[in-house]
């Protein structure tokens, strides 16, 4: 079993930055692939960036290609999400995903273990 505690959500104004943290507990992390959804009001839970267990690999959802990065530091157990040059529009809930294996998939039937999610608010 993996469990997954996001932090960092908050509100910020169009234009500014966040940086998300997941700090995981539990089998392996180094061996699991990590990623970032997230879910506005009324919308469906979506893609936004994947990275494999050594980093070697990311994968990112278009619109957030060149604003957001992923990393992870093993060491710590815990992944991130830089968010620059945020719009209202990339305000929703955000929720960290594990699964084991190599790949990067933007599916999230792909991923079983999920965190609570953190809120992120934009202010235009």
């Amino acid at each position: 079993q993996v469990q997954l505690v996001e932090s960092g959500g908050g509100l910020v104004q169009t234009g500014g930055s966040l940086r998300l943290s997941c700090a995981t507990s539990g089998r392996t992390f180094s061996s699991y692939t990590l990623g970032w959804f997230r879910q506005a009001p009324g919308k469906e839970r979506e893609f936004v960036a994947a990275i494999s267990w050594n980093g070697a690999s990311t994968n990112y959802a278009g619109s957030m290609k060149g604003r957001f990065t992923i990393s992870r530091d093993n060491a710590k157990n815990t992944v991130y999400l830089q968010m620059n040059s945020l719009k209202p529009e990339d305000a929703a809930d955000y929720y960290c995903a594990a699964r084991p294996g190599v790949t990067v998939p933007t599916s999230r039937i792909e991923y079983p273990y999920w965190g609570q999610g953190t809120q992120v608010t934009v202010s235009s």
